[in-house]
This record gives C-alpha cells, sequence and structure tokens, in this order.
C-alpha cells in the first residue's frame, strides 16, 4: 500500500493514477494474498506428513493440489505478462520520432505537446541531439521523443546526435518515420531505403509512417502520393501537416491504437512495479519446480522446499516478508510531509 501511494503521488496520467488507486485499495495484495493462503494450508498438510513419514500417509490430496498450482501458475503468469503494459503506462509510453533533416520532426513535437518545446528553423539539421517531452493522449502518457535528423553528415556534433537517434530507436515503443510529403518525389529513393533499414533492424517495433507538410500538396499530388505508397500497409500510414496541426487528432489516435488498454477497462490488476515483478519472476519460478515435483511423484520433504520458497516469495510482495533494506529503500520517495 505505501508503494502504491508512492506511485500515486509520482502518477501523471489517468492510466497510472487508475492503477495506483486499484493496488492502494488492496486489489493487487489480496490476489497474492489469497494464492498465498491456499499454497499455505496444502504446505501445511505437507508439512504434516513429515512428521508421518514413517507411516507412509497422504494428508495433502495430491490431485487438488496439482490444480491448485496450474491455477496458481495461471494467475502469476497474467500478472507478470501484465507488467509490459503497466511499466509503460507508469512511465510513458517512448515514441521516437525520425527522419530526415528538415522534415518537420520538431515542428510535429511542438504540435503534440501544444508549446514550442522544440527550435524549428529552415536549416537542416538544426536539433542535434534529442528532446523529450511527455504528454498525456487518452489517459495515457507518451514520451516523445524529438531526434537528429538521420543523413550522411562529415558533421562531428551532428554525427553523435544521429548516432543517439539510433539509440533512441532502440528504447522506444514505437517509431514514427517523418518524411516531407511536398519533396517526396525527389526523395523517395532515400525514403524506401531508410524504411527497410529501420524495419530490418527493429522488426518488432511498431512502425508509423507519416507524410509531412500535405497543405503543400494540391489533391493531383495527393492522389499521386497514394498511389506511390500504396505498397505501404494502410493502416500504418498517416497524412498531416503539423505546422498548421492538421491531421494530429488522427495520429493521436492511432498511437493509443498500440496500446493494449484492454487490462484497463477490464479493471484487471496489472502490475507496474519493479520489484513486485522479480518476486513474480521468483515464484513462478519455484510454482513450476512444485509443478514438476508433483508430476514424477517427488517426495514430499523435497516439494516442501520450493513451496517454502515460493510462500517467501509471496510475502515479499505482501509484506510478510520484510526487512530494513527494503523498507528503507521503499519509504526513501517519500518526503517528511508525504
Amino acid at each position: 500500500q505505501a508503494e502504491a501511494v508512492a506511485d500515486l503521488i509520482s502518477s501523471d496520467n489517468e492510466a497510472s493514477h487508475q492503477i495506483a488507486i486499484q493496488q492502494m485499495r488492496g486489489g493487487f495484495s489480496s490476489e497474492i494474498s489469497k494464492l498465498r493462503e491456499e499454497l499455505l494450508n496444502f504446505a501445511s498438510l505437507i508439512e504434516l506428513e513429515l512428521d508421518f513419514a514413517e507411516e507412509d500417509v497422504e494428508f495433502a490430496d495430491r490431485s487438488q493440489f496439482k490444480d491448485l498450482v496450474e491455477r496458481i501458475r495461471f494467475v502469476l503468469k497474467r500478472l507478470i505478462d501484465s507488467f509490459a503494459v503497466g511499466n509503460v503506462i507508469k512511465n510513458g509510453i517512448p515514441v521516437a520520432i525520425v527522419g530526415e533533416p528538415n522534415v518537420g520532426k520538431s515542428t510535429l513535437l511542438n504540435a503534440l505537446l501544444n508549446e514550442e518545446r522544440a527550435i524549428v528553423s529552415e536549416i537542416a539539421g538544426t536539433t542535434r541531439d534529442t528532446i523529450e517531452d511527455e504528454i498525456s493522449i487518452g489517459g495515457i502518457g507518451f514520451r516523445f521523443i524529438d531526434t537528429a535528423g538521420i543523413r550522411e553528415t562529415k558533421d562531428v556534433v551532428e554525427s553523435i546526435g544521429i548516432k543517439r537517434t539510433f539509440e533512441k530507436i532502440e528504447q522506444a515503443q514505437v517509431v514514427i518515420y517523418l518524411f516531407d510529403a511536398s519533396d517526396f518525389k525527389s526523395s523517395s529513393s532515400t525514403f524506401k531505403v531508410e524504411i527497410e533499414k529501420i524495419k530490418n533492424k527493429y522488426p518488432q517495433k511498431p512502425l508509423l509512417i507519416i507524410a509531412n507538410k500535405i497543405d503543400k500538396l494540391s489533391d493531383e499530388d495527393k492522389s499521386k502520393l497514394d498511389v506511390t505508397l500504396s505498397a505501404v500497409e494502410r493502416s500504418h500510414f498517416i497524412s498531416l501537416s503539423a505546422k498548421h496541426k492538421i491531421g494530429v487528432d488522427t495520429l493521436q489516435e492511432k498511437l493509443l491504437s498500440f496500446v493494449n488498454t484492454g487490462a484497463l477497462r477490464n479493471n484487471d490488476t496489472i502490475v507496474t512495479n519493479s520489484r513486485h515483478y522479480d518476486s513474480l519472476l521468483k515464484a513462478f519460478e519455484e510454482i513450476d519446480k512444485v509443478q514438476h515435483g508433483l508430476e514424477s511423484g517427488l517426495s514430499g520433504d523435497l516439494l516442501a522446499i520450493d513451496i517454502r520458497q515460493a510462500l517467501y516469495h509471496f510475502g515479499e510482495i505482501t509484506g510478510e516478508i520484510t526487512n530494513d533494506d527494503l523498507l528503507g529503500n521503499i519509504f526513501a520517495n517519500f518526503c517528511i510531509g508525504k
């Protein structure tokens, strides 16, 4: 609960606020506590068997125990998988804006933020380092990263910026490739090369291709652009004008579509804390051992060892198992007034 209060204080979007409130009310804790209690009941029976080892009796029904272990594995797997969503919601979903110099990356960042955050200039290569800022879209935090333009250059400082661009693409959850629609005829070959380069290097990352400066195109040129880009998957292509904020709403909707908000809508428990995530992984590993032990007919004394370890890791999450270092780390994030 203390960790949930800390998360609530630091939350800066509706989704992370909602998750923190749910955890503060004990949603996650009660789910883990219930599993721990059920496992503890069976553990007590297993331990009791050890006292009657010479009698060769079984107090714990093995078939019921197998069902319980399978159910615990299912819940743990769901909670572990939820961290992928919870972590990005808590820390903001990183979105890298990349493309050649002077295609409007900084203008797009300013349009999304609704403020002049990045310097905009007609001079190519104005942005030489990455600029980051976060906004909330539909209650979800997005961390936009305006990167240096990708091009061949002999400028040492600009080269360092371009190197950082690829580092930021590595860290991003979503990549936006922006190009100048008004200059597409002369740059189409470069466009195709850069798109393929990003797709090949980061095949698992969602890539959103955006044609900027469409306000400069005639209706005929827009049609030609659509035909030329027909090979691009339509669901991953948007036309807009960052300068005049035309199509920015469509971009925001598209970004939200990349986020799995199903768990939020269903009020499912979502793990956002890395300490909880680590303990869940360790508990899952021990429960896996228990399951294999049951299937192979492992003796009660050996099963008890793995069960105790699983209970220990459950206790780390709920607070039954604590130490001064852990408590110090949790409360270090609070000021005296809070």
